[in-house]
């Protein structure tokens, strides 16, 4: 069996354009991989077809070891944009294996190694602007199930933190606190905002409800400075979502830099890339809770991950509070309900794309917003859904 094929295809969803990616073999079997960066989704889609397409037709899916291996190796200049479309193919590989050898994903990359999985909200909280947006936004997330949610409550802090931002951050959080109580938890986006000093003393304010982790405080690449934060605060911390190679996951992981490692399966290499972070991850007593925030087919192959990961905590979801039509991009399953994820049943990943539906949302250029811009949760997804719930 030989890929044959590769095509692409964009989607646009609101903030984001999603790009996916099909493989098709010689022997009819399909792959369905998922290549969305913010931004960049153009510049991807160029890659893809181009560079990888050049490395991987002809070759057998099975190879993903030597196939990924040695393109991870020869694209020589690194970073999100390369990983990126590599990680897309490497996951269309994958649900080809799992088609042809009849299973899903997680029964050939380690089983089922929890009893129960569960989501996190994240997309919940556009237009919200005063704690008490927050506090009833916050309700209805809970109402669905939710057993914890996560939200970026700054508006366009950099490096310094003033204090009234502080003070209204602080509010945000406590008021969020207050509205769940104590049976849900809360990560806090920082979104690499703040610089050391005012990353710590933000953290050491949070005194109310049950926080999970504060998120990326320091610039992401700055492993040295996210384990001075750590050494300095008493909440948990968690980081990788911008780290896009095994060496920066080994410098994090072996600097005990964060308590949560969050690679993203579609930026860091893919499905086997990320187990492999994950193993180095349990080796150190780190968990896991991979970073999940695009579109359906990487939420599908993060699934899979999940599922076969004994030091994997909660799965980041932006199901429910995406575009209305996220749904209807691929055909297939959904996993979520009343916040809880059901284990994969079909071979492969599980979901196909729908090339009519794709159709009907063409790309619309610079949709992503710059989170230093003060309209940056304007459209946040998540707001019509959730606006429409008593």
């Amino acid at each position: 069996m030989k890929i044959k094929k590769l095509e692409t295809f964009l989607a646009n969803a609101g903030q984001r354009n999603y790009l996916f990616v099909r493989l098709t073999t010689d022997t009819g079997l399909t792959g369905v991989g998922e290549a969305t960066l913010e931004w960049q989704e153009k510049a991807v889609e160029v890659l893809v077809n181009e560079w990888v397409a050049s490395r991987i037709i002809g070759k057998d899916p099975f190879d993903i070891e030597q196939v990924v291996g040695d393109m991870i190796r020869d694209q020589y200049q690194g970073g999100s944009t390369v990983m990126t479309a590599i990680s897309s193919v490497e996951i269309a590989m994958w649900d080809i294996i799992g088609k042809a050898t009849g299973q899903p994903v997680f029964r050939l990359i380690g089983g089922r190694a929890k009893p129960e999985l569960y989501a996190y909200a994240n997309g919940w909280y556009g237009g919200c602007e005063t704690p008490a947006d927050f506090s009833t936004r916050a309700r209805q997330v809970a109402a669905r199930g939710y057993r914890a949610m996560k939200f970026d409550p700054f508006s366009t802090a950099w490096k310094q933190l003033d204090r009234a931002e502080e003070d209204h951050a602080v509010a945000v959080v406590d008021a969020v606190a207050e509205a769940i109580g104590s049976e849900a938890g809360m990560m806090i986006e920082i979104h690499g905002r703040l610089g050391v000093s005012d990353a710590v003393r933000f953290i050491d304010r949070l005194s109310t409800g049950r926080i999970f982790w504060c998120e990326e405080p320091v610039s992401p690449e700055s492993v040295e400075l996210l384990r001075e934060v750590k050494d300095r605060t008493r909440l948990p911390i968690s980081s990788g979502e911008r780290l896009y190679t095994i060496a920066d996951f080994a410098r994090l992981i072996n600097l005990h830099a964060a308590d949560v490692v969050q690679m993203d399966v579609a930026h860091c290499g893919g499905i086997t890339m990320a187990k492999k972070i994950a193993a180095m991850a349990f080796s150190q007593d780190i968990s896991i809770s991979p970073h999940s925030s695009v579109g359906p087919v990487a939420f599908a192959a993060a699934l899979h991950v999940a599922w076969s990961t004994p030091n994997m905590l909660m799965l980041e979801s932006f199901g429910e509070f995406d575009v209305d039509w996220r749904n209807d991009l691929v055909g297939g399953w959904n996993p979520l309900s009343n916040g809880k994820l059901a284990l994969p049943e079909k071979p492969g990943l599980g979901i196909e794309l729908d090339e009519g539906a794709i159709a009907q949302h063409p790309y619309r250029p610079l949709s992503f917003p710059s989170l230093w811009d003060t309209t940056w949760r304007d459209e946040f997804t998540g707001t019509a859904k959730l606006a429409s719930i008593k």
